[in-house]
């Protein structure tokens, strides 16, 4: 039986560019040896390149000058599902493709854009469609819909860039509807993206026009102090989803910065220290938040867990990291998947999420 070919797609236009291709990096080579493996990719730019070499060269970066790597572009034809290559002397070449590994962060990467890409290709891919991957990229759909669905989330006050910016008014509303702290952050974007704190009403401004520069809306959001719980869930539906051992972030509490950019060293801890009661609660909410959001593939979801014991959900990402020092990977590897399996695991609910034979 011929091998099933994948395509690691990866790079990218938004500032998680570096961390897309050590996730590629890492996916090749933990690949496991029943599939060929082709590279796809995206410069800072925005070009879109096939990548004929090795995996050191996406470590490095130095596929984009690589000598045979060339330009290409996915198939809409439903005959021909995989990518044209093409070539320096005008002509086209064909390369089929089985399934695409997406690991393609931030706006252009996340947000669905390339997702519809792949639903108009026919090509199986990792990861949730078009509709759910916007949905969960724009935190202000996200909370919508999740709190909608009884999922209890920070409250909010959303800005648009467009709209005439009153501070004193804005300062009025968050004191009436939550108080400060708050943190800042662009509706479409991740960490890497920006987020802003504001612990009093003078520093608002500035948090949200620096937020602005990186997004036309911004999402003002309650401050919730807790326990900062990651866990990571795979599968395609409610009959199949599995949730990884939690873990937990912590902060030293000690940390002197000495630069006022320089962030305190974190640490995870798996399993998280946490009573099976409310360990029990934080895997249910986080079906009930794949489930709702309709997400396929894979996700990581973030949760603040307060001293009153209450579960906040941060955040749901569609497509986690994959690097070595991710943290999905590490709370799949605490629940005996190694990286091997578990990418042999989600290549597995790509076919079945496209209902193709595997």
């Amino acid at each position: 039986m011929a091998k099933k070919r994948i395509a690691i797609l990866f790079g990218g236009t938004s500032p998680e560019h570096d961390i897309s291709c050590m996730s590629a990096w890492h996916l090749l080579q933990n690949m496991p040896a029943g599939f060929e493996t082709v590279c796809i990719g995206i410069t800072r730019k925005g070009r879109m390149l096939y990548y004929p070499g090795g995996p050191g060269g996406i470590r490095t970066g130095e596929w984009e000058s690589y000598p045979d790597s060339c330009s290409c572009i996915f198939s809409t034809d439903d005959s021909k599902t995989g990518i044209y290559k093409l070539m320096d002397d005008g002509s086209a070449s064909y390369l089929a493709l089985d399934c695409v590994f997406p690991v393609l962060y931030g706006k252009r990467g996340e947000d669905g854009k390339f997702q519809g890409i792949l639903e108009c290709s026919g090509i199986p891919f990792v990861g949730s469609g078009a509709c759910t991957s916007a949905l969960c990229m724009d935190k202000g759909f996200a909370h919508m819909i999740l709190t909608a669905a009884g999922i209890k989330m920070s409250r909010y006050i959303t800005v648009r860039r467009d709209e005439t910016l009153s501070i004193p008014s804005l300062v009025k509303q968050i004191e009436y509807s939550f108080g400060f702290p708050v943190y800042v952050k662009p509706a479409c974007a991740n960490t890497a993206g920006g987020i802003f704190h504001a612990s009093r009403p003078e520093e608002l401004e500035r948090a949200v026009k620096m937020a602005f520069v990186h997004d036309s809306k911004v999402l003002i959001k309650e401050a919730i102090r807790g326990r900062q719980i990651k866990c990571g869930l795979i599968g395609n539906d409610l009959s199949n989803i599995e949730v990884s051992p939690l873990g937990e972030i912590t902060i030293d509490p000690d940390f002197v910065p000495e630069t006022p950019y320089e962030s305190a060293p974190q640490t995870l801890h798996i399993p998280a220290d946490l009573p099976e009661e409310t360990a029990d609660l934080i895997r249910r909410t986080a079906i009930h938040a794949f489930d709702t959001a309709e997400c396929a593939g894979a996700a990581s979801i973030d949760f603040f867990l307060t001293e009153s014991g209450e579960v906040y959900l941060n955040q749901l990402n569609t497509v986690p990291g994959f690097s070595p020092v991710s943290i999905f990977p590490m709370l799949w590897e605490a629940a005996g998947v190694d990286m091997e399996e578990l990418i042999e695991r989600l290549i597995a609910l790509a076919f079945e999420k496209a209902d193709v034979e595997y």
